[in-house]
């Protein structure tokens, strides 16, 4: 049976710009925009609207992006008519998925994702973590050249032929040798400030849980697939442990389109800045329709 699925990027996504035109063409985009801005006391627009240094600092980017994606999606289904069967994010982007799904409201998300980037962008010493995108090798081959280097491990299993590994500086630059040794094409240092999705984030992990206990969490209308298990979550009552978990844990992007797609998905919106989810799709199994929502004429054609 035919499905359709929403889907939502992850950091590095992020546009000068992005969501501007939902804001001056929608109402309900300016009341999330002006509502989540005076809860968070930051001022949301300046941040997503206007070229900025903030942008791409983690503790802001979060937010940001997050009330975005958020924004455009109400429109999209208020303007279209059109629902998700199921939803996914990839890191951040798991938030989105999770309000879309009916667990979270819209604010409190973006207040959680707040708080998320504060405590990932202070979990680790400035300039001594790193990762590093890895092109050209499947999964098996890079666990096992970077399984015997301590301080390395796998954050994102994205799509066949990208994998990014994270950790210690020192160590992902040995694992990138490695991996080039082990027949990688290229391995691309990232522009990041911590080793995201690795164990050296347990911690921040568990100071976020104390933030997730005190949010009001809601039953799910429809289920979202987990990046940490890339597995449907039915009970919302799952959602708390796997949030912490999924800013340590490895996040696993193919093996959730994979899950969806096997399950029925053959329409994908990836609803948000970039064509990031696109292209992996396109590596994951081309025959899938994926269709962007970044822009406000995206939902004037998919009203027509």
């Amino acid at each position: 049976m035919s499905k359709i699925a929403f889907i939502y990027p992850g950091q590095g996504a992020q546009t000068p710009g992005m969501g501007k035109d939902f804001y001056e063409n929608s109402q309900f985009a300016k009341d999330l925009y002006d509502r989540a801005s005076k809860e968070l006391d930051l001022d949301l627009k300046a941040l997503c609207f206007e070229k900025n240094e903030k942008l791409d600092v983690t503790e802001y980017t979060q937010a940001a992006l997050v009330v975005t994606c958020l924004a455009m999606t109400r429109v999209f289904m208020e303007k279209t008519g059109i629902k998700p069967d199921l939803t996914a994010g990839l890191s951040l982007g798991e938030y989105c998925a999770i309000a879309v799904a009916g667990g979270l409201e819209d604010v409190d998300a973006v207040k959680l994702v707040r708080k998320r980037g504060i405590l990932m962008e202070h979990a680790y010493p400035s300039g001594e973590g790193a990762m590093a995108a890895i092109l050209g090798l499947d999964a098996e081959k890079v666990n096992e050249a970077i399984k015997d280097i301590d301080g390395v491990s796998v954050a994102n299993y994205n799509c066949p032929g990208q994998i990014v590994i994270t950790g210690e500086k020192n160590s992902v630059q040995t694992g990138v040798d490695a991996l080039k040794e082990a027949g990688a094409k290229r391995g691309i240092l990232l522009n990041v400030s911590g080793p995201f999705h690795s164990p050296f984030l347990k911690e921040a992990g568990q100071e976020l849980r104390k933030e997730l206990d005190q949010t009001n969490f809601h039953e799910l209308s429809i289920p979202y697939v987990t990046n940490v298990t890339a597995d449907y979550v039915h009970d919302i009552k799952e959602t708390r442990g796997l949030l912490e978990r999924q800013v340590s844990d490895s996040v696993c992007w193919q093996q959730s389109m994979e899950k969806m797609i096997a399950d029925g998905v053959d329409t994908f919106y990836e609803i948000g800045p970039g064509k990031t989810l696109n292209g992996f799709l396109r590596k994951i199994n081309r025959d899938i329709k994926v269709i962007n929502i970044a822009k406000w004429e995206d939902v004037e054609n998919g009203i027509q």
